[in-house]
């Protein structure tokens, strides 16, 4: 064998040795209830922590998950410190450049959530403004881009979804853009709290991979798999309390974004 053949060979049995792993190793989104966070009794739990466990059983490997704010998760990704990444991560043609998403599971929106005694009713109250959002997300993108048309005064960054909460709470912010299902769910029983306006940003959230990971390709056929036999609508109709639209993307079989 020449020594092309051996370094073809080489980088073959490489990758192949990586996608047929035995663990796999998860960095997750700190506190993003319901969809990752830790219970009463410290076990994480939510509707991703569900889903890739049940995607780990189905592969046949065993789950590592280190849990991290939101914008750490993308070099740990990229670095391969994790296999992969959960955090209602939105899939982006941006993001696509630097890492790759198995199909989408969720849809979701943004919205705006705000105390339920202030003077924000709508986006348009946002004039003179403080608002809070998480970094590196969707909704730091979307303020951003409209800070100036909405007269938003400042942008304030948080690592997780309790810490702008509390500040709206006392006032030092008026507000908070971010996904609907997270503020949805986190204010279920806070009545103190209110989501007062919806921004159709039309947002899908997958799992994260290194670009070019060779577990994209099997991962997404068990995410396939478990649509099809009602799996995932059965862990959203768990943590949501209702079932999927039959033309979601809990349901739906998607194409891998960028394929």
């Amino acid at each position: 064998m020449n020594k092309r053949a051996i370094l073809i060979a080489g980088v073959i049995s490489m990758f192949a040795g990586m996608a047929g792993a035995s663990e796999l190793n998860v960095a997750s989104v700190t506190a993003n209830v319901p969809f990752e966070f830790e219970d009463g009794s410290g076990n994480l739990v939510g509707f991703e922590v569900d889903l890739v466990n049940l995607i780990a059983e189905r592969a046949g490997k065993k789950v590592n998950y280190t849990q991290m704010p939101f914008n750490s998760i993308f070099a740990t990704v990229q670095s391969g410190r994790a296999d992969i990444a959960i955090g209602t991560v939105t899939i982006t043609e941006k993001r696509l450049e630097s890492v790759a998403f198995t199909q989408p599971y969720y849809d979701a929106d943004a919205c705006l959530t705000t105390s339920s005694n202030g003077d924000v009713k709508s986006l348009k109250d946002l004039n003179g403004k403080v608002l809070a959002v998480v970094t590196g997300t969707t909704g730091e993108m979307w303020a951003t881009e409209n800070k100036d048309k909405y007269g938003i005064t400042e942008i304030s960054r948080y690592d997780g979804v309790s810490e702008p909460m509390l500040d709206i709470a006392t006032g030092r912010v008026a507000a908070f853009v971010h996904d609907c299902p997270i503020d949805a769910y986190y204010i279920k029983d806070k009545p103190q709290y209110a989501i007062v306006d919806t921004i159709p940003t039309n947002e899908q959230f997958a799992i994260m991979l290194a670009k070019d990971s060779p577990l994209l390709p099997e991962l997404d056929a068990v995410i396939s798999k478990l649509k099809e036999d009602g799996e995932i609508a059965r862990i959203h109709e768990k943590w949501f309390g209702s079932a999927p639209s039959k033309d979601s993307s809990t349901v739906a079989v998607r194409p891998i974004p960028g394929k």
